[in-house]
């Protein structure tokens, strides 16, 4: 008999999440089924899409928290699978799966054996070697198509798209700006991501700060926040300008019936002739592994770096996953098992 400790989703947030929100159960799974596989959770992801599709597409409360995790197989009635393998699946807050492999695959990003990541981390499945990694990597090269010289903005910086995507900007030869919350992680962003200027979106008045750190104006913008951020970036922008945006977390947690008012943005997308695109990373699934693959090479050439926050213990997913959507995070937030499967 094996049990998973489940985390379910009991109500629709009202705001910012609450731990009350969730519940930890318990529950026997039935005996496996021919082509399916039983895996033991390794690590689990925590991400910000999560607290906008739970009520946007109809996710069903009192089920367990939908999310990516990284898993061992511990038991294989599929041919295709071995015990001790390790995969990628969006199969939720559990700690232990019976997996449907076809309709698994359908799931979000998929499902999938984990590559070689040659001595890497796991965890960097659920980040840079991930859905999160080939979000930077596809969303930002292929919307903005930065070239060597321009002037890159990234808004949401320090986290675990947006610290990657910078990056990438200077791995393309771009002058890079970072917005982000705090001084330390600006002080990250500076030393040790080698971002040009990083402004403090909390402390400094970001249009001044960015016309003194974008005097010829910005190129390319990477949008994770929206509201008055992105509206100051947009009007500081030059004359064909690409927006590539990935998410608008400034409003996440804010009552629907009441968002918050930014300045409009039409004046600047017309009369700079602006290029403004929207992006769901599963619209590149068919090139997943490009993505990974180069992102691999980076981080083995010591140009890419995938920072991490942390968790341990699986019952502390609410918990993490509240305090990612505060900015608690530097990079990647995930959350790992108290023991490790061997």
């Amino acid at each position: 008999m094996v049990k998973s400790k489940n985390i379910l989703i009991t109500k629709y947030f009202e705001g910012e999440p609450k731990e009350s929100d969730f519940k930890l159960v318990e529950e026997e799974l039935p005996p496996l089924k021919d082509g399916e596989i039983r895996t033991e959770g390794i690590a689990w992801s925590v991400d910000p899409y999560m607290r906008v599709y739970l009520k946007a597409f109809g996710m069903p409360l009192n089920e367990p928290m939908f999310g990516g995790q990284v898993a061992k197989v511990i038991e294989s009635k599929n041919p295709d699978y071995k015990v001790g393998d390790v995969v990628y699946g969006h199969i939720g807050w559990r700690t232990h799966t019976n997996v449907n492999i076809e309709i698994a695959k359908k799931e979000q990003t998929g499902f999938y054996k984990l590559p070689d990541f040659q001595g890497l981390p796991y965890t960097h499945a659920l980040g840079a070697l991930g859905m999160p990694g080939n979000t930077a990597y596809f969303g930002f090269l292929r919307i903005c198509e930065p070239k060597e010289g321009e002037t890159v903005v990234v808004s949401g910086a320090a986290g675990a798209v947006g610290s990657l995507v910078g990056q990438i900007a200077k791995i393309k030869g771009c002058r890079v700006i970072g917005i982000a919350g705090s001084d330390e992680k600006a002080k990250w962003l500076k030393q040790e991501l080698k971002f040009d200027e990083v402004i403090n979106y909390k402390t400094d008045d970001i249009a001044k700060k960015l016309k003194e750190a974008a005097p010829k104006g910005v190129d390319c913008y990477f949008d994770n926040v929206g509201g008055t951020i992105s509206s100051s970036v947009l009007n500081q922008m030059n004359l064909f300008g690409r927006i590539s945006v990935c998410g608008s977390i400034s409003a996440y947690n804010a009552d629907e019936k009441t968002f918050p008012q930014a300045p409009i943005i039409q004046p600047a997308m017309v009369f700079k002739q602006l290029k403004m695109e929207g992006f769901v990373v599963t619209r590149w699934q068919n090139e997943w592994s490009v993505g990974i693959e180069q992102n691999l090479k980076w981080i083995k050439e010591g140009k890419l770096k995938a920072r991490e926050t942390v968790t341990e213990g699986f019952e502390n997913m609410p918990k993490a996953f509240i305090e990612m959507l505060r900015g608690k995070n530097f990079g990647k937030a995930v959350i790992v098992a108290s023991k490790l499967p061997k």
